[in-house]
C-alpha cells in the first residue's frame, strides 16, 4: 500500500527505527522498504520527524500479515458511508490523543473515542478538538475515552516538552518548521519568540546553543510555567527569559533583534505594525499565517504592506507548513527587514 516513509542510509537504518519507534512515528502494520544503500521507512500519518533524519518521501510498502487493524476505523461497527466521513488522522501527543469529530457524527463520539483509545499504542486519554480560542490560545477539548487529565510529555526534535493542552496551545504538526527556523539562527543572534506557547520554538533554538539569547512572550501564564518546567529538564547553554505579557504590550519598548517569530495564524496580520520595529536591518521575521489557496500567490504582498513598505521589507521565502483546512492552508514566511543604509537587503 502506498505510504509516507522515510529514506535514510542503510548504516543509520536501526538507529532511526528506534528514534521513530519511541516518538510513536513508526508504522509497524508495514515491512520496511530496502532501496540499495537506502531504508524506507514507513511513517505515521501524523509524524513530523526532524529534517536531520532523512527525507519524507511516498512509497509502496507491503503490510505485515497479523498485525491487527491499520485504520481505527475498522474497529467501529459504523454503515459505510458515516465511516468514510470520519478523519483518517489525528493528533498523539504523549499519550494523549486528539480528534476532529463531525458535529453530525456528536452522538458516535464516545465510541470513536473508544476504537483510538484502543488503536494507538500507549493511549492514556482520547479528546474531541474543538479548535483553538481567546486570547490565550486555549483548546476546547471534550473527553471521548480514558482519563488523567490533558498534561503530558512529549518527545519532538530531541527535547522533552511539557504539555497541558487544555491549558496553553502547542501543535504537534510543527516539528519540521521548529527545527527549520532553528537551524537558521546565526551564532550570537537575539531571538523573540511571540506568542511562544509552550515554547518549542525557543526550546529547539536554546538546544542548538548558537543564539546568544531567547525571549519568549506569552500572556498565557500557563503557557510559560510548562516552558519553565521543559527548561528544567535541559541544561542548556543558551538563556531564556520568559515575558509574561500580550504582544502589543512587549513591542513598544523592545530592542531590535535579529530573530522574531510570530506564530499567531488567525490574527497575527494586526500586530504585525508593532512586530516589524522589533526586527534589526538585516533581520528576519518569521510569520505564520492561514491563507486561502486561491490567495496564496499574491498573499506576500499583502504581508509586506502590513509591515511598512516593499522597499523596507521583503518576502526571502514563503512555503506551505500544512494543510488547514480543505480550501486552506498555513503557510510560513521568511521576511527580511533591508538595510536602508546601504539600499539593499
Amino acid at each position: 500500500m502506498k505510504a509516507k516513509g522515510l529514506l535514510v542510509p542503510r548504516e543509520r537504518g536501526e538507529e532511526v527505527r528506534r528514534t521513530l519507534r519511541n516518538d510513536r512515528w513508526l508504522r509497524t502494520d508495514l515491512a520496511i522498504r530496502r532501496e540499495g544503500k537506502f531504508l524506507a521507512l514507513p511513517l505515521a500519518d501524523q509524524a513530523a520527524p526532524p529534517l536531520e533524519l532523512g527525507e519524507v518521501v511516498e512509497r509502496e510498502f507491503t503490510p505485515l500479515s497479523g498485525s491487527g487493524p491499520t485504520d481505527y476505523r475498522e474497529l467501529l461497527d459504523l454503515p459505510k458511508e458515516q465511516l468514510a466521513r470520519l478523519p483518517r488522522s489525528f493528533d498523539v501527543i504523549g499519550d494523549v490523543v486528539l480528534v476532529r469529530v463531525p458535529e453530525d457524527m456528536a452522538e458516535k463520539a464516545t465510541e470513536i473515542g473508544l476504537a483510538l483509545l484502543s488503536f494507538v499504542p500507549g493511549a492514556r486519554i482520547v479528546g474531541a478538538d474543538g479548535g483553538v480560542h481567546g486570547p490565550e490560545r486555549r483548546r476546547s477539548l471534550r473527553l471521548l475515552a480514558g482519563g488523567g487529565g490533558w498534561g503530558t510529555r512529549y518527545r519532538e526534535n530531541g527535547i522533552d516538552i511539557e504539555v497541558d493542552l487544555e491549558q496553553a496551545y502547542f501543535s504537534p504538526r510543527l516539528a519540521r518548521e521548529h527545527a527549520r527556523v532553528a537551524d537558521a539562527v546565526a551564532r550570537g543572534d537575539r531571538v523573540y519568540d511571540l506568542c511562544c506557547g509552550v515554547g518549542p520554538f525557543s526550546l529547539t533554538i536554546a538546544r542548538d546553543g548558537r543564539a546568544a539569547r531567547v525571549a519568549a512572550v506569552d500572556s498565557n501564564p500557563s503557557a510559560l510555567a510548562l516552558l519553565r518546567s521543559s527548561l528544567a529538564h535541559h541544561s542548556f547553554r543558551v538563556p531564556v527569559e520568559t515575558i509574561d505579557l500580550p504582544v502589543e504590550e512587549f513591542t513598544p519598548s523592545a530592542e531590535p533583534v535579529e530573530r522574531v517569530i510570530l506564530n499567531l495564524p488567525l490574527e497575527g496580520i494586526k500586530y504585525l505594525p508593532s512586530v516589524a520595529r522589533t526586527v534589526a536591518p538585516r533581520g528576519h521575521l518569521y510569520y505564520y499565517e492561514v491563507v486561502p489557496r486561491d490567495e496564496i500567490q499574491h498573499r506576500g504582498e499583502a504581508v509586506v504592506r502590513a509591515l511598512g513598505s516593499s522597499e523596507e521589507w521583503a518576502v526571502a521565502a514563503q512555503h506551505v507548513v500544512h494543510p488547514y483546512s480543505p480550501a486552506a492552508d498555513l503557510i510560513g514566511y521568511d521576511l527580511e527587514r533591508r538595510d536602508s543604509r546601504e539600499g539593499v537587503p
